[in-house]
């Protein structure tokens, strides 16, 4: 049921939750101290003051920090949720009632409701997007395009809204700047990795209680997510396999110790599979045929597209829930494959997403493009840009120093030597 609050408007599941979210909100806070100095910083600075800012994001205690570092600077700042079944409602109602921040998520709401969300972030009539998955950004371009006159540009941390952009920018749609924070190095080698290897397990764990050791855990795609989820699960003492299309891919696979094969091969193998590709349809029909009854399916990329949900549908005499987010489906040949989380992204649909200390790093990111957006207003061309290098390495500076680790510097004459093309043997 949507709760009301006469001070602003909003969709969560119910304000009472508030007092919870805010006491998870404030322990994630122990482990973000990079995205705090920012918040401290933008409090003073104003960078977002007169702007409408939409976030469209995993609604977690994370994201949290970062819709208040974002107001923090004077954003009037509107969230709404970037996957159906990632929203913790405690949080969406602490954001509403401890910090006034319109969100727009509930944990499990529908693809209509969804898709009315999205049209309620651009009724907000954003100066920035910060998109993840890029779905207000093609809501925009297809169906307001008299809005785009109101934007400075956009920001995307995901490598499936990253594919998207660059699919507009090829067909001329992307008129706009936007940028890209997946690849920033404080981002993907952090977040892709060691954010999603773990909490992918964490999911799995939770939705399904099973032991992972001795286990045959297919890893679908070898990108940063797959190096981390498949590094984790070999931690667990599981037999790791590796599927691939990328020939650099697989052979890095191959040379860390995994075993590589074809998904026509490892189908029959595996106990439990995981996706990371971003892709569509990598766990298909002929797929599901030939797996071990009961046979374990789950996603960790972005869209529950990665699976052929409809085909399993069609083909199941029988589907029910054995466990919260654990659904069997009893097929026609007599076997069931057990898919968790709906098949969406089970690191936050079945347990809590990345670690903060992780989506400090993240999120950080995300705060500093914004305000690279602004302070570059006008002078950015359509298209991809990348977060500046030196922005990155200051994240990376800020974490070693919360952290309490030192680092060296060059001394005059090695800067001398990196920089001189005379010097040799």
């Amino acid at each position: 049921m949507t709760a009301t609050s006469p001070r602003l408007k909003h969709e969560v599941k119910d304000l009472g939750l508030a007092a919870l979210g805010r006491q998870r909100i404030e322990w994630a806070g122990r482990e973000m101290p990079v995205l705090r100095q920012i918040r401290d910083r933008f409090a003073i600075e104003k960078p977002f003051a007169g702007l409408r800012l939409v976030a469209c994001a995993h609604i977690t205690t994370e994201t949290a920090h970062l819709a208040i570092a974002l107001k923090a600077g004077g954003a009037d700042a509107l969230l709404i949720a970037s996957n159906p079944l990632s929203t913790q409602d405690d949080v969406a109602a602490s954001l509403v009632l401890d910090h006034e921040i319109p969100v727009f998520a509930q944990k499990g709401e529908d693809n209509e409701t969804y898709n009315r969300h999205v049209q309620i972030a651009l009724d907000h009539r954003p100066n920035i997007i910060v998109d993840d998955g890029s779905d207000v950004v093609a809501a925009l371009i297809q169906h307001r395009q008299h809005q785009i006159a109101d934007l400075i540009g956009s920001t995307e941390e995901t490598t499936t809204g990253i594919v998207r952009l660059r699919a507009m920018f090829r067909e001329g749609v992307l008129t706009f700047p936007a940028v890209n924070v997946n690849d920033a190095d404080t981002k993907h080698f952090f977040d892709n990795r060691y954010g999603t290897g773990q909490s992918t397990l964490d999911g799995i764990i939770r939705a399904t209680n099973i032991l992972l050791a001795g286990k045959n855990i297919v890893v679908v795609g070898y990108g940063w997510c797959g190096k981390g989820t498949a590094l984790r699960a070999r931690g667990m003492g599981a037999n790791v396999i590796v599927t691939e299309i990328d020939p650099i891919k697989a052979i890095e696979a191959v040379m860390d110790g995994f075993r590589v094969l074809p998904m026509a091969e490892a189908a029959h193998q595996g106990d439990i599979f995981i996706t990371v590709t971003g892709n569509k349809h990598v766990v298909r029909g002929e797929h599901f045929d030939v797996m071990k009854d009961g046979a374990i399916v789950c996603n960790s990329g972005h869209f529950d597209l990665e699976l052929d949900l409809k085909y399993l549908a069609a083909n199941a005499k029988e589907i029910k829930e054995v466990r919260p987010f654990t659904e069997e489906y009893k097929l026609k040949n007599g076997k069931s494959v057990v898919v968790l989380g709906q098949g969406r992204l089970i690191n936050l649909a079945a347990a809590e997403g990345h670690p903060s200390a992780v989506m400090d790093m993240s999120f950080a990111n995300q705060a500093l493009a914004c305000e690279y957006l602004v302070k570059n207003k006008g002078k950015l061309q359509p298209g991809l840009h990348s977060i500046p290098v030196e922005v990155d390495q200051e994240i990376a500076r800020l974490k070693l120093e919360a952290i309490g680790i030192k680092i060296d510097s060059l001394t005059a004459d090695q800067i001398e030597y990196i920089n001189s093309w005379t010097s040799g043997t």
